[in-house]
């Protein structure tokens, strides 16, 4: 058994945000994992899957997103964010936290369902922050990339949503069954993408999907048999904004993961998922 050590690491961005950045960390590790967790889902959840990686030579640094967990902040009237703060704040200030304490050795950038749409943007926007891309049930929420009849009724849903929000000063996810509480300007991001197909943010000079189809980086991806939130059609649409880079998809079923195949259950027993992303090709092992 590979020796694993838990880190607990302060971070804090050019604006002010605070959070913990967790850490599970080899004696020696072949790469290092920043993974970006599904909206609304706190970091520490993770906590399984991170240990089951790092048990198989793989560093991984949990990202928190704003708004959730050990973050300083919490959505509402009073405080609210978009994509410009998660990609262009507090995303930088991970990858150096996570920079200091492993400076060397081969970079992965992956997350589970938003947070591997914001991988890809991060990717895009810069390029040399890693040097492959993991997904987890993960995939583009544009309607028309979904099945039927699923695709009819999505375009209500990315509309009340984001009036919810407004509404309420943050999305009440909990109440509505969606993500947690979450930023108005966060929905009103997330939802353009889902209108439109394509991916920006307010106060966000690059143009991402532009800087997507730039990326060329190897990818893995895993895609839950059961799983409509993130179905293969939507992961196929978000695999298309990225033509220079070569996909594995592995379509996962109930047989395989030995538990229900849906979007989240995977969380609770991740090692089937640790080892099929631990057995991508990666380099020696370094001390650390």
């Amino acid at each position: 058994m590979t020796s694993v050590v838990s880190h607990d690491i302060p971070v804090a961005t050019e604006d002010g945000h605070r959070y913990r950045l967790l850490a599970c960390i080899p004696a020696q590790s072949r790469a290092a994992l920043l993974w970006l967790p599904a909206l609304g889902v706190a970091a520490k959840h993770y906590l399984p899957f991170a240990e089951a990686l790092a048990s198989r030579g793989i560093a991984v640094f949990l990202h928190e997103w704003r708004g959730n967990g050990s973050s300083s902040l919490r959505a509402g009237r009073e405080h609210d964010w978009g994509y410009r703060e998660l990609l262009l704040q507090d995303l930088p200030a991970s990858e150096r936290a996570m920079a200091n304490r492993l400076p060397q050795g081969l970079r992965i950038i992956g997350g589970h369902s938003l947070g591997g749409q914001l991988a890809c943007c991060r990717l895009g926007m810069a390029p040399d922050i890693a040097q492959s891309l993991w997904l987890v049930a993960s995939g583009a929420p544009y309607w028309r990339a979904f099945p039927t009849p699923t695709r009819y009724w999505l375009p209500l849903a990315y509309r009340f949503l984001p009036w919810l929000a407004r509404v309420r000063g943050a999305l009440p996810g909990r109440l509505v069954g969606f993500g947690g509480n979450e930023a108005r300007s966060v929905i009103g991001d997330w939802a353009r993408s889902a209108l439109s197909g394509r991916y920006a943010g307010v106060g966000i000079d690059v143009d991402l999907e532009a800087a997507m189809s730039r990326v060329q980086v190897p990818v893995q991806a895993l895609v839950f048999a059961d799983d409509w939130l993130a179905p293969a059609s939507s992961l196929c649409f978000l695999l298309s904004k990225l033509p220079r880079s070569a996909a594995n998809i592995e379509l996962v079923d109930a047989r395989t993961l030995a538990t229900t195949v849906d979007h989240f259950a995977w969380m609770k027993q991740p090692d089937v998922v640790a080892a099929r992303l631990a057995s991508t090709d990666a380099p020696a092992t370094v001390s650390n």
